[in-house]
């Protein structure tokens, strides 16, 4: 992104709510207006771009988008830009963005069919339906949701993501380039697949269609893994659920 660019973005963001519209100026202020600081890279009402890195933010739930708003803001998660554009802005400011994005209840555009082999993919779907119970690898689907589509309010849908997007969060998991809460999930779930499992599980969901109601509903079903950033400990360790942040 340009600096000017990069500069309008900042303009919209921080545009103080409170202030009053210049007589006759095109600025409207409300939430809707001040992110479209945030569609220049996550498409039109954040319904994603054709790029296969930005990922989709409409419709996700609101705990997950604050969530990673924070981390970018904080340093769990590292882009410049995110950082640069979320470093003034409070928990207050925030929850208003991630409020506004989880509401828009938008089409999903149709997958890429994979270029993957069959037994790759037959490799990709084990993964995500059934883990790997000899190594201690949960399935994806035991956390985000049987249908995929996440778990409100802090987890969020697998589906209608790009395969290089969904690659990149892996290998950063894998790396520390990304974080999330103590106990972080995701980091112990990452470091427990190959990289050639990554690319299986990667392109299976990244070609799965998205049900037409995408919604996550609210489970309070206990994880099997201790999961920070979703509030929550698995039963399976005789812990009650923390409270949701």
């Amino acid at each position: 992104m340009h600096g000017w660019r990069w500069l309008a973005c900042a303009a919209l963001l921080l545009a103080a709510p409170a202030a009053p519209a210049a007589p006759g100026a095109p600025f409207e202020d409300t939430i809707a207006q001040r992110v479209l600081a945030c569609t220049g890279c996550h498409g039109s009402q954040g319904r994603a771009t054709a790029d296969g890195y930005y990922p989709r933010i409409a419709g996700k739930p609101s705990g997950y988008l604050f969530n990673q708003l924070r981390a970018f803001r904080d340093g769990r998660r590292h882009y410049e830009l995110m950082a640069g554009l979320l470093a003034p802005l409070d928990d207050a400011y925030l929850r208003e963005i991630a409020g506004h994005f989880a509401a828009l209840t938008l089409p999903y555009a149709a997958p890429t069919p994979a270029s993957e082999s069959a037994p790759v993919l037959r490799v990709g779907e084990a993964l995500v339906r059934r883990g790997d119970p000899g190594r201690g690898l949960p399935a994806c689907a035991a956390c985000h949701g049987a249908a995929l589509t996440g778990r409100a309010p802090h987890i969020a849908g697998l589906l209608g993501l790009p395969r290089d997007y969904l690659n990149a969060q892996l290998g950063a998991w894998q790396v520390g380039k990304r974080r999330a809460d103590a106990p972080d999930c995701m980091a112990k779930v990452a470091a427990l697949l190959r990289a050639d499992e990554i690319g299986a599980v990667s392109a299976w969901l990244a070609a799965q269609p998205v049900p037409t109601l995408a919604t996550a509903p609210t489970d309070a079903a206990a994880l099997p893994i201790a999961c920070g950033g979703a509030g929550a400990v698995p039963a399976v360790l005789g812990a009650a659920s923390t409270p949701a942040r």
